[in-house]
């Protein structure tokens, strides 16, 4: 099995030097011709079928008018099988800038935001190559083969940072989003960022920012979808039966 091709990245490292090396690969991952695992046809069903999953595990988050919008915002920008390659290219694109005009804590949780996407494709990747050796002619997912695939993958360590990337995205935007002056900072921004090619990246940062206002305990949201998702985690690799507990077949 082909490796994921998404280290971790030292903690300790300077954010610009991560957040150029996280780019690099970033661009590296989605580009068909360096990674040809980017063609295989079982890649978008398993990005399909992953994110009917992790709807329906939002399912009571999605009826709570006030837990609502933050966790619309985790499904269409932070974990789900959208292609933030273009937010991603935005932020290269304004690196020198970014780091004169942005809070510190701010660009941190981008930068998580950008290793999550990495990490989350490598993993997709490496689960398509699973599944087309698995069930060369199935078309469809479920949940027994799904499971097996995961299982094959394996790398529960790198499956453990993925969950605490989940978290760190959450908690720091939940946090950065409210320091003082950062709501008039992007308000500020959407004129420029719009000239200058950036309307994905601000796009991300305001729905952010108007989800997180809504929400009213952010780190008890945050801990209930770390705790579901380390679950799930666990009862796949442990091989149960039903590792998501009825909520897709």
């Amino acid at each position: 099995m082909s490796r994921t091709n998404a280290r971790r990245p030292s903690s300790g490292r300077p954010l610009p030097e991560r957040l150029a090396d996280l780019l690099v690969r970033h661009q590296a991952l989605y580009d068909p011709t360096q990674e040809p695992r980017n063609d295989l046809r079982w890649l978008p069903e398993l990005r399909q079928w992953q994110a009917r999953r992790l709807e329906a595990s939002f399912d009571r988050f999605l009826r709570d008018p006030q837990r609502r919008p933050a966790a619309q915002f985790f499904l269409s920008d932070v974990y789900n099988d959208h292609d933030f390659s273009r937010r991603d290219a935005d932020i290269a694109k304004v690196l020198p800038m970014m780091q004169r005009l942005l809070p510190q804590a701010l660009l941190t949780t981008v930068a998580d935001a950008i290793e999550l996407g990495l990490l989350t494709h490598a993993f997709d990747l490496r689960m398509a190559q699973a599944l087309h050796e698995l069930a060369p002619k199935r078309r469809k997912l479920d949940a027994p083969l799904y499971a097996q695939a995961y299982r094959r993958c394996g790398l529960p360590r790198l499956r453990a940072h993925q969950i605490d990337l989940i978290a760190r995205v959450g908690n720091g935007l939940g946090q950065a989003l409210r320091l003082p002056g950062v709501a008039t900072l992007l308000k500020l921004s959407r004129g420029p960022a719009r000239v200058a090619g950036l309307a994905e990246l601000q796009g991300f940062l305001e729905r952010g920012f108007a989800a997180f206002a809504k929400l009213g305990d952010v780190r008890g949201f945050i801990a209930e979808i770390e705790a579901d998702e380390r679950d799930v985690s666990q009862r796949l690799f442990a091989g149960e039966a039903d590792p998501f507990r009825g909520q897709i077949a």
